[in-house]
């Protein structure tokens, strides 16, 4: 139910910086790619920039504050007083402008402003363009956002919330709290064609041992698992349970949200969009000389339930953390240890109606 007073105060609209604009860019330090096809580029352009004269109109006419920033150049400052965040562009476009809204305080709509169009359906044999965003995260599109849009920002449309994921890498002298992930993480060496090597077990937090005289000067006093002295985050002290050493080409983690898409393309479990759950998906393992071949495989991909915390230790020389794609990435060394959950503040998301 609608009312005539927009339930927003004031929005931010960050808008995608199109392959167009990118390589024109290149183009004038004499560095864009030969083979690139501009006519195809600047229609995609000129469509995409249909699409915020509109948004700006419609916001506009609602009398609704408002200020626009380009993806590439949103930061923090630009949330302040803002209670409505628009992603223009396509599902990129949305996880950039979620990775800024860590804690879950502010709604998320997204607008996907170069959708196929049923013409294309017809005039391609294939039923999808791959060049064009799949709009999964967004609740309307350019063709019909001006009949959507008044509604939700008026009270109307509808509110979902979505689970992101968790991770926290403890260095040796640090512990950083990545930006929450509302698709999936890639963990892998940063070389496709090299090992991912690291160890797997699930978290379990332990009481902490009473202190004796001199336990200050003499770490001995910590309670041993399996592999030596039990770990730490966020002050608190875990064992490490069910290890696994893994050889493989690296791990994927993902929410329900992401599940279908790259999870989805490594043979992983479909899942519900709205599920506090997670899923892992060890990418080609490598298992043939191991001598609990079948153990192993039951754990190559499994759900990592609300409340279990999954933990890996990184044995490779380096190491890669990819959230939500290839933009966004932390560095690991050898000996850092990563605990992933599903306990990062929930991802308000206005959700497609139809």
């Amino acid at each position: 139910m609608s009312s005539s007073t927009p339930s927003f105060r004031r929005l931010l609209v960050v808008i995608k910086q199109t392959a167009y604009e990118e390589y024109s860019q290149l183009r004038l330090r004499g560095q864009a790619p030969k083979a690139l096809r501009w006519k195809r580029l600047e229609s995609r352009f000129q469509t995409h920039q249909q699409c915020v004269n509109d948004l700006v109109d419609i916001l506009k006419r609602n009398n609704l504050q408002f200020s626009c920033v380009n993806r590439a150049e949103l930061d923090r400052q630009h949330l302040a007083d803002v209670d409505l965040v628009i992603a223009v562009g396509g599902d990129g476009t949305c996880l950039s402008a979620a990775h800024f809204l860590d804690h879950g305080t502010i709604p998320l709509l997204g607008i996907n402003s170069d959708p196929m169009s049923e013409e294309h359906k017809i005039v391609k044999k294939k039923k999808t363009d791959e060049r064009t965003s799949h709009g999964a995260l967004c609740a309307c599109t350019a063709a019909n956002m001006k009949g959507k849009l008044p509604r939700i920002l008026h009270g109307g449309g509808i509110l979902s919330t979505r689970t992101r994921i968790q991770c926290i890498v403890k260095s040796t002298f640090s512990e950083t709290r990545l930006v929450p992930a509302l698709n999936d993480l890639l963990i892998a060496n940063p070389s496709p064609a090299a090992v991912s090597r690291f160890r797997m077990g699930w978290l379990k937090q332990v009481k902490e041992p009473v202190q004796s005289l001199g336990s200050m000067t003499d770490p001995s006093y910590l309670p041993k698992s399996q592999y030596g002295t039990v770990t730490r985050f966020g002050g608190n002290l875990y064992d490490v349970d069910n290890s696994l050493n893994v050889w493989s080409s690296g791990l994927w983690v993902s929410t329900g949200t992401g599940s279908s898409a790259a999870m989805a393309a490594a043979g992983g479990m479909p899942m519900d969009v709205t599920s506090d759950n997670l899923q892992y998906l060890i990418r080609e393992h490598m298992i043939e000389n191991a001598v609990n071949k079948d153990e192993m495989k039951d754990q190559n991909n499994a759900l990592l339930k609300k409340g279990e915390k999954l933990h890996l230790r990184w044995n490779s020389q380096k190491g890669r953390i990819f959230i939500d794609g290839s933009h966004l990435y932390h560095n690991l060394e050898l000996g850092d240890e990563i605990l992933i959950d599903a306990d990062a503040p929930p991802l308000a998301l206005f959700t497609r109606d139809d």
